[in-house]
């Protein structure tokens, strides 16, 4: 199913369905005793097909694949959209003072350092310094390209007001990509120290790969400068002629509303199209790896977990 991109939008759409939020703790035990069974061959009769895939939507969309450990609800792939929306929104609101600005940006940056930390390859521990780092790096990169950019802006005094304001909802986005390619190298650099586990064809681990790590950070940060580029870019250009209309030219009251669909159905198809980029469980050829690690199998091809 991974091995395309059309498979792996399908498995992420799942993946990412809010419902999947609201899952009780005796339903999640229940789905994972009926993996196990299955696992295990001892599935009762009367299981079907239907029933197994349900079961393991459930546990990927809450399960951590590496810790075996739930994932706090804001911070999973299922809540980005819910969670995050509000944020997106607040960023894209015109008129920003320096002020609103740095909360933004800050608000967005936390969210995101959290979501990273949370969906990570968590093969090896990660020390609360290593994410404290990462958290700082981000916010203080965002917020300072964030407000010099406006700076800038108001500062550019041949644009008309219109291009001014077109301009500045634009902002963001650079400042909230860069910052996200800062966020998940720091938040994940102990990966490039550590290395991540390999596994064989037969799930074997074989050892810990700092280039398969580099690898995982790399596709990683790519998908978080792909995924907010719509999401900032295209409620900007299409708020600006909604605004225009009669409807909302009489009733300003309902720009927000309007406002917050708009970024909500963006954010609601990027993100699949974004995370479905590369497969979480990644494969890189054994040739491209450490010499211990391509000694150590006969196999051609490896897997290791790239993380969300």
């Amino acid at each position: 199913m991974e091995s395309s991109f059309l498979g792996r939008l399908k498995h992420f759409v799942e993946i990412i369905d809010p419902s999947t939020l609201f899952v009780s703790e005796r339903r999640l035990t229940e789905c994972i005793k009926l993996l196990d069974e299955f696992k295990h061959g001892t599935l009762p009769p009367g299981v079907s097909d239907l029933q197994l895939w349900e079961a393991q939507k459930v546990k990927q969309a809450i399960i951590h694949p590496d810790t075996g450990e739930k994932i706090f609800m804001p911070f999973r792939m299922s809540g980005y959209v819910p969670f995050g929306t509000p944020i997106v929104v607040g960023l894209l609101l015109p008129n920003q003072t320096v002020v609103s600005t740095i909360f933004w940006q800050w608000l967005n940056q936390s969210h995101n350092a959290c979501v990273n930390y949370s969906n990570r390859n968590a093969t090896k521990p990660t020390p609360s310094s290593t994410f404290l780092q990462g958290y700082f790096g981000a916010v203080t990169s965002a917020v300072s390209l964030a407000v010099g950019l406006n700076v800038l802006i108001q500062k550019a005094n041949r644009l008309s007001p219109a291009s001014r304001m077109i301009i500045q909802r634009l902002i963001p986005f650079p400042a909230v990509a860069s910052a996200n390619i800062c966020n998940v190298g720091l938040m994940r650099h102990n990966e490039l120290s550590e290395g991540v586990d390999v596994l064989d064809e037969n799930g074997n681990i074989l050892g810990s790969s700092k280039i398969a790590a580099k690898h995982a950070i790399m596709e990683t940060a790519f998908t978080r400068v792909v995924l907010p580029m719509p999401i900032f870019v295209l409620p900007p250009i299409i708020m600006s002629y909604l605004e225009k209309l009669p409807l909302l030219q009489t009733n300003r009251r309902l720009l927000l509303p309007i406002h917050s669909l708009v970024c909500l159905a963006t954010f609601s198809l990027s993100l699949p199209l974004a995370i479905s980029l590369f497969p979480q469980m990644s494969q890189i050829e054994v040739s491209q790896l450490e010499p211990e690690i391509a000694m150590a199998t006969d196999c051609k091809v490896v897997t290791y977990n790239k993380g969300l």
